[in-house]
């Protein structure tokens, strides 16, 4: 079944996410790799694809997972949990329904 994983980040995360961010994308990557992956990516501050210095407000992560378990520990493993990128990680059951 798939999962959204909607993070938020911590006040002034920027500095945190960018120093984590390459073992952060290496899981992300490896979720790719394993055809789990819907989608991943950041979610700005502004209204801008890069937010220079505003930084970033959280994240969203699509992707399959065995059960609701599975993918809040995956979550909880992050590398941003672990650096304190994350003020809050929630896990949710995902339908896709588009596109087909």
């Amino acid at each position: 079944m798939l999962y959204a994983i909607i993070s938020d980040d911590v006040p002034d995360s920027l500095a945190r996410r960018r120093a984590h961010r390459p073992a952060h994308l290496a899981r992300l990557e490896r979720l790719q790799e394993q055809g789990r992956l819907v989608l991943a990516g950041p979610r700005p501050r502004i209204d801008s694809s890069d937010p220079g210095d505003a930084g970033f407000s959280g994240s969203v992560v699509v992707a399959e997972f065995e059960s609701l378990e599975a993918a809040r520990a995956w979550a909880a493993d992050d590398p941003f949990v672990h650096a304190g990128v994350y003020a809050q990680v929630n896990v949710y059951p995902f339908v896709k329904t588009l596109p087909k």
